[in-house]
Order: C-alpha cells, then sequence, then structure tokens
C-alpha cells in the first residue's frame, strides 16, 4: 500500500484552518494508516498552531509542526525534505487558505503511477484579477529566463513520486522564495513525466495573503536574477 504525505504550510489561517484539516484528513485516512497531513505554521501570530495541536490529538495521522517565518517557498520546501525523511511514497502540496478542493485530489491520486508530476492548472479562478495577471506575468518570466513553457508553475496543487522529488528537489536553494516554480521547472527540464490537470481555484477562506502585491513586486525583481543563476545550475546537472 503505497503512503501518501500532504504538505501543507499554514500562517495566520486561524480563522479557515480547522474547517480546511476537517476537509483534508479524510484523505490520508482513506490512503492508508501510513499516510499523513504535514501541517507546518511559518511562525503564524494568531494562534494557527494550537489550533493544529488540538486537532492533533483526536487525529493521529496530522503531524503538526511550528518553525520561525521564513516564508511560503522556504516552508513548502521544510515539508517536502520532511516527507521524504520519512520516506513518504507519494508527496501531495496544496496550501492551507481553502482556496483548492480536496475532491479533486482523487484524479490525480489515479495517476500516480503513470507521472513523476501531476500538477493542477488553476482554470476556474476566484481569486482576483491581480493574482490572474501575477501568473500570467509569472509564466512569461520562466520562459523567458528557463526557456520553458510550464501553464502553472507556481499551482499549489500537486502530486509528485518520492524518487522524482528526491532527485529534483536537491536543486532547490532551502530559502527559496518560490521553490514550486523552480521545482517544476527542474522537473521540465530533467524530462520528467508531467501531466496539467484543470482545477478549481476559490477565494481565500478567512486569514491574510502571506504575501501582498508589495511583497509580489520585490520577490518578481529578486526572482528575475535568481533563475538566471538557478538556469546556469540546472543545466550543468542535464
Amino acid at each position: 500500500m503505497s503512503s501518501l504525505y500532504i504538505v501543507m504550510p499554514a500562517y495566520n489561517e486561524a480563522m479557515g484552518i480547522e474547517t480546511t484539516l476537517e476537509q483534508w484528513y479524510p484523505i490520508v485516512e482513506r490512503v492508508g494508516p501510513d499516510s499523513r497531513l504535514v501541517v507546518i505554521d511559518d511562525g503564524s501570530k494568531d494562534g494557527t498552531f494550537d489550533i493544529l495541536r488540538r486537532f492533533a490529538v483526536d487525529h493521529p495521522q496530522l503531524i503538526a509542526i511550528t518553525k520561525p517565518n521564513g516564508g511560503h517557498g522556504a516552508t513548502v520546501r521544510f515539508g517536502y525534505a520532511f516527507a521524504l525523511e520519512r520516506n513518504a511514497d507519494f508527496i501531495f502540496q496544496t496550501d492551507s487558505d481553502g482556496q483548492t478542493e480536496p475532491g479533486e485530489f482523487w484524479h490525480f491520486w489515479d495517476l500516480r503511477e503513470r507521472y513523476d508530476m501531476v500538477i493542477g492548472k488553476r482554470h476556474d479562478r476566484e481569486d482576483g484579477l491581480s493574482r490572474v495577471i501575477v501568473t500570467r506575468v509569472l509564466r512569461g518570466v520562466v520562459h523567458a529566463c528557463f526557456r520553458t513553457n510550464i501553464p502553472d508553475a507556481n499551482a499549489p496543487f500537486r502530486l509528485m513520486s518520492h524518487e522524482s522529488l528526491a532527485e529534483c528537489l536537491e536543486l532547490v536553494p532551502e530559502d527559496h522564495s518560490l521553490t514550486n516554480v523552480v521545482l517544476a521547472v527542474i522537473y521540465f527540464k530533467k524530462h520528467k513525466r508531467i501531466r496539467f490537470v484543470p482545477i478549481t481555484f476559490r477565494d481565500r477562506r478567512g486569514g491574510s495573503n502571506s504575501i501582498d502585491l508589495g511583497d509580489i513586486t520585490r520577490i518578481g525583481a529578486n526572482a528575475l536574477r535568481d533563475f538566471v543563476q538557478l538556469n546556469r545550475q540546472i543545466d550543468r546537472t542535464l
């Protein structure tokens, strides 16, 4: 029986995190007893981790972790490394803000043996025009820097095999702000088996975005520099 680790970063999600846990926890129960929902609190200031600890008391397949704030990218990478250390057969990542639909996971799971990565492509979006624009701009930047055409490189809805993630994650810096983007690029450049599946993307259930548009602008400017350097490093491994 395959084991699944769902990696879910959380930052100041006290308003909606319990509902998110109630929706996603049954998935690891259904997959099997060796599967886990791993929620990493990224230094929240609103009691998010207290809610996680209370939920874990009656839900043994939840692993609640807290760490100093490091940003979404670093937290996701931390969770990936944790899942690999625990020898998870498959690693799935989504966010804790209630924007993704748990029921859509099962189609991804059905494809797990056929692809190294199954990744969502957000098509029915309710998170605002500004976020849609950011995704489109990012796609152009990724194409310009890496010469890869990836429909939605930063989608927080992806399933990866242990073997492929272990190979690709080592090329992602521990503190990188756009871990999922770089990881998708590495999979493409290494010619891994990738499948894009359309997913819905709802408005936030509660809490606040861990980054605002000012942060996005700053991250984007830094990404241009980082992407050029990372592209050279990745190409040397091919």
